[in-house]
């Protein structure tokens, strides 16, 4: 028997039992469309996880400040004084708060305050819709200007400009000099959504006590590894050698975690959907043999016609492997169609592997041959003439 017949029989038999081929088929197409949509789904998280690290800004430096005892914040002149450490182009504390806002009669509460000083702009790589920025006049001074995140403008004021225009954070009346230019989430949240202030200003309106958290920008990419020692060392004295004290991180740390985190989970999924393909080879293998019984007399007659035992072992490998491919591209075509539902619904990115994509259809192959292959075999070694009086 060639492998044109073997087809052409294997299309008949399954056409011949349809509901019983398209149940058995049911467990290899979950699977291979479950894999498709996890592993499409995690590849496109990752990338919007590295799309919003990078949006971080250029060579960017972030220290955490935990802080031991009675030393758990570090002051705006110790965190000034880091900038004259070799390497370093702009260094910004960031205060950051929560507080009600309120413009005339419209009121949020919960909305994200920042601290901050004239260098942040650069550091953040933030650009200016409207107005002007803070500057180093507004810090000393501890004058109450703020500059507006997109939406935060938006939500308040409409369509009206509102630089020159006035709002209150927990009750202090400040006056908007500037808004941003939307830019999008990022890891360490979206500018669009905050209210920006001096760093000074922000200490006494809400009593702040120190710093905890500084960005920093390192002058090139070549000077990030450098300037993380000369910090560590710094910080180091401060927190008199209790490394626990602080957190240094950079954007290819970020990077590394986001990604080593987003496999981490891909894997898992993947794994968990692929339980599925083991299943549903296992109900390969179950309705392969219940066909072999069913048809043990057609079996004998092709072995008294001449059919030898490679003959019968290939007819039935070929339905197996046959019935996992349909099921594989069933799989497929619903994994694809499965991660562009999901990712209209949910909003979630999703990235469609060429590579998955095909790496599915060889495992549903691989499944119907490894599933198909005792049932064949069964099959094949018959005795013709038991086969031929089997009732």
């Amino acid at each position: 028997m060639n492998a044109r017949e073997a087809v052409k029989t294997a299309f008949q038999t399954i056409i011949s039992y349809k509901l019983r081929t398209f149940l058995t088929m049911l467990g290899i197409v979950i699977g291979i469309s479950s894999v498709i949509i996890l592993v499409s789904l995690g590849n496109g998280t990752k990338q919007q996880v590295q799309g919003k690290i990078q949006n971080l800004g250029t060579n960017l430096i972030y220290v955490n400040i935990i802080g031991r005892g009675s030393k758990n914040t570090v002051s705006y002149e110790e965190t000034m004084n880091l900038a004259q450490l070799r390497g370093i182009q702009a260094i910004s504390p960031v205060i950051s708060e929560t507080a009600t806002v309120k413009r005339s009669e419209k009121l949020a509460d919960g909305i994200e305050i920042s601290g901050i000083n004239s260098s942040y702009q650069a550091i953040r790589a933030l650009s200016l819709k409207k107005g002007r920025f803070i500057s180093p006049l507004d810090f000393d001074y501890r004058t109450r200007v703020a500059v507006l995140g997109s939406n935060i403008a938006q939500n308040f004021f409409g369509f009206i400009n509102p630089i020159g225009e006035t709002i209150q954070i927990n009750g202090v009346t400040f006056r908007v000099i500037g808004v941003l230019k939307p830019k999008g989430n990022s890891i360490a949240g979206s500018d669009d959504d905050r209210v920006l202030l001096p760093a000074s200003t922000t200490e006494r309106t809400f009593y702040a006590q120190g710093i905890k958290s500084i960005f920093i920008q390192a002058q090139n990419s070549k000077m990030v590894q450098p300037v993380l020692k000369n910090l560590d060392k710094k910080l180091k004295a401060l927190f008199r050698n209790d490394t626990n004290s602080y957190k240094l991180l950079n954007q290819q740390d970020m990077l590394d975690t986001a990604n080593s985190v987003s496999n981490l989970m891909t894997y898992m999924l993947t794994g968990i959907a692929a339980i599925s393909l083991v299943v549903g080879g296992i109900g390969i293998m179950n309705i392969m043999l219940v066909s072999v019984t069913e048809r043990t007399r057609e079996i004998g007659i092709r072995k008294a016609l001449g059919a030898k035992r490679r003959d019968i072992l290939f007819q039935f490998l070929t339905e197996a492997v046959l019935i996992t491919v349909i099921a594989g591209l069933i799989g497929i075509l619903l994994g694809i169609s499965g991660s562009f539902t999901v990712k209209s619904v949910a909003g979630i990115e999703a990235v469609i592997s060429m590579a998955v994509l095909w790496v599915s259809l060889l495992f549903s192959i691989m499944i119907g041959l490894v599933f198909g292959i005792v049932p064949a075999y069964k099959a094949a070694k018959l005795n013709p003439i038991d086969a031929l009086h089997y009732e």
